[in-house]
C-alpha cells in the first residue's frame, strides 16, 4: 500500500476531499488488483474516464467467496470469512495489515461513541463465538482490549447475569453497551424482560435461521418495550469491509468520513446515484479497504437520507440481479 494514503483517508475534512481520494484509490486498485482489474476490463470500463464515484465499477460482493481479492504484493496475516449457511461457499476476505482495521474500528467508535475505555462492554454473540474468523468477534475483543472495563466479556446466552452485570455497571456510573445478534437479543427480551434504561444496545442483526425474520421496526419495538430505553441502536458491517456504519435509533446509519453508501438500479448495476431519496441496492465505498477493494457491491437494499445517512430495507432475492449475476461470472 501507497503509506500516503493511510494518513489521508483517516484525515478526511469533507465530501470533495473523500471524492478526490476515491478516484484516486480506484486507479490505484484497478493497477494492483488483479481481480479487480480483471471485472474492470470484462465490464469494458474506460478508466481514465471515471471521474466521479458514481462511475466507479463496484466489485459484486460474490466475489469474495471464489477469489482471492488482495491489493498489492502482500501476503495475508489473517482471514475474516463469513458465517455463511448449510450447503453455501463463505466470503473471506484476506487482511494483509489488521492494523488498518483496528484504526478504523476506534476512529469510527470515537466519532459515534466516544472513548471505548470509558465503557463495559457486554457482547451477546452466541452464534458467533465458534467461528474464530469472525470480524464480528474481532471487532468486539478490540474494542474490550482497548481500554474497557476488565468485567467487560462475551456471555454464551442470555441470563439473569448478564442483567445483573449491565445493572451493576450502569449503577456505577460507567457507560454500558450490550451488543447482540437480533435472535439472542430477542430470546433475551422474551426470557429476562428488565428495565435497561440508560444501556446502550446495539443490534447486529440476522435471525442467523434461529427465529422468524421479522423487520427492524419490529425488532426494535419489541427491544424498546421489554428494556424500557428509548432505541435501539445498530452497527452495518460486514466480512468484506473494514469500517462499520452505526445507528443511534429508528434504523438510521451514519458512516465515518473515509466510508460512503450510494445505491444502484437492481435491473443496471452500472446505474449508481448518491442523491439523497434514492433507493435501490447498496454500494459501499471503504476507504480502509485499501488492500482489497474499496468499492463493494452488496446484496442489501437501502434507501439514502438527506443528511447523508442510509436505511437499510432488507435483501434482494437473487432472481432480481440477473445483471450483477453475470458480471460476476
Amino acid at each position: 500500500m501507497n503509506t500516503g494514503y493511510r494518513d489521508r483517508i483517516f484525515n478526511i475534512k469533507h465530501p470533495e476531499e473523500f471524492e478526490d481520494i476515491a478516484i484516486e484509490v480506484f486507479h490505484y486498485q484497478v493497477q494492483h488488483n488483479p481481480v479487480y482489474r480483471q471485472f474492470t476490463e470484462r465490464l469494458g470500463i474506460e478508466i481514465n474516464g471515471v471521474q466521479r464515484i458514481e462511475e466507479i465499477p463496484f466489485l459484486p460482493v460474490e466475489f469474495f467467496r471464489n477469489h482471492t481479492v488482495i491489493t498489492g504484493s502482500r501476503e495475508a496475516v489473517m482471514v475474516f470469512e463469513s458465517t455463511g449457511t448449510t450447503g453455501t461457499i463463505k466470503s473471506r476476505h484476506y487482511i494483509t495489515d489488521p492494523s488498518l482495521y483496528d484504526e478504523s474500528l476506534l476512529r469510527g467508535f470515537k466519532f459515534f461513541y466516544g472513548d471505548p475505555r470509558d465503557y463495559l462492554f457486554a457482547a451477546l454473540l452466541p452464534s458467533y463465538l465458534e467461528r474464530p474468523n469472525s470480524s464480528l468477534i474481532y471487532m468486539v475483543n478490540k474494542l474490550i482490549d482497548s481500554g474497557a472495563s476488565e468485567r467487560s466479556r462475551f456471555f454464551e446466552r442470555g441470563s439473569w447475569k448478564l442483567i445483573d452485570t449491565l445493572k451493576l455497571a450502569a449503577g456505577e456510573g460507567k457507560k454500558v453497551m450490550l451488543i447482540g445478534v437480533s435472535f439472542a437479543l430477542l430470546d433475551l427480551a422474551e426470557k429476562f424482560s428488565s428495565d435497561l434504561s440508560g444501556i446502550i444496545i446495539v443490534e447486529t442483526g440476522g435471525m442467523k435461521g434461529r427465529r422468524k425474520e421479522i423487520t427492524r421496526e419490529e425488532l426494535h419495538n419489541i427491544l424498546i418495550e421489554s428494556f424500557n430505553v428509548p432505541a435501539i441502536h445498530s452497527e452495518y458491517g460486514m466480512t468484506e469491509l473494514l469500517s462499520q456504519a452505526w445507528s443511534q435509533g429508528k434504523g438510521k446509519f451514519s458512516s465515518p468520513p473515509w466510508m460512503k453508501i450510494l445505491v444502484r438500479e437492481l435491473n443496471d448495476p452500472l446505474s449508481v446515484s448518491a442523491a439523497p431519496g434514492t433507493a435501490g441496492a447498496i454500494n459501499v465505498i471503504d476507504l480502509a479497504n485499501i488492500n482489497s477493494c474499496s468499492f463493494i457491491a452488496t446484496g442489501d437494499i437501502g434507501r439514502l437520507q438527506s443528511d447523508g445517512g442510509f436505511e437499510v430495507l432488507g435483501r434482494y432475492d437473487h432472481s432480481e440481479t440477473r445483471g450483477c449475476n453475470l458480471m460476476a461470472e
